[in-house]
């Protein structure tokens, strides 16, 4: 095996520290982490990940390529964050006023929040931190139904499942049976493949939070 360079290590790695450093001042301070995948072939996603972001690029891209998009995804995650944030707010303040006329004020979660379209999901919960998330397809339907939806949420901070003691929960509110329906409309009507209501929402938060702010772009071919 031929020895390694000592020089051309140093200079790669003076190069990929100042690359680095550059994300780190683009993104306004946040630590950006770029990953080129093969399999990739034409989206570049974003996403945060801890305290850093993460961009997905097909492993083609040039390094003009790769900055122009590392660029352009962290605008337009950070855009998106700003309004998510200022949404969160207005939904953590709804959640508190649900869990006081409903449930007595008791369910109290540790974070309430917007993320984006869920695939089979309207909703999820994590009892075990208290975390609710809203998918961002529930802001199209009318107020009534978004109120079930979260109020649904907030009861499996009381009870986890969805047996009789939880069903009890939910009937002092007037719209359950309707938005029940409601939803069971939406999803059928749009060829949606969400699950029943609301069964499937609870999650046991092993591999993490999988709706952190997300942004993807697909790049036209030059």
């Amino acid at each position: 095996m031929p020895a390694a360079n000592p020089a051309k290590t140093a200079t790669t790695a003076v190069t990929t520290a100042a690359t680095t450093a550059a994300r780190t001042a683009a993104a306004g301070g946040e630590p950006v982490e770029v990953r080129r995948s093969a399999k990739r072939r034409r989206t570049v996603s974003a996403y945060r990940d801890g305290g850093r972001i993460v961009v997905l690029i097909p492993a083609r891209f040039t390094r003009a390529e790769e900055a122009e998009w590392v660029a352009t995804m962290v605008a337009r995650l950070q855009r998106g964050g700003g309004a998510r944030r200022s949404g969160d707010a207005a939904l953590a303040r709804r959640a508190a006023e649900l869990s006081r006329d409903y449930l007595d004020g008791r369910a109290r979660p540790a974070g309430v929040r917007w993320v984006g379209v869920m695939r089979t999901q309207w909703a999820s919960c994590t009892p075990s931190t208290g975390t609710i998330r809203l998918s961002a397809a529930l802001r199209e339907l009318p107020g009534w139904v978004q109120d079930y939806v979260l109020l649904h949420e907030l009861a499996h901070l009381i009870v986890p499942g969805h047996g009789p003691r939880f069903w009890a929960l939910l009937q002092a509110y007037p719209r359950t049976e309707r938005a029940r329906g409601y939803l069971d409309g939406v999803s059928a009507s749009a060829g949606l493949s969400f699950s029943d209501d609301l069964q499937d929402d609870l999650q046991d938060d092993v591999h993490g939070d999988p709706h952190e702010d997300r942004a993807e772009l697909t790049p036209t071919s030059g």
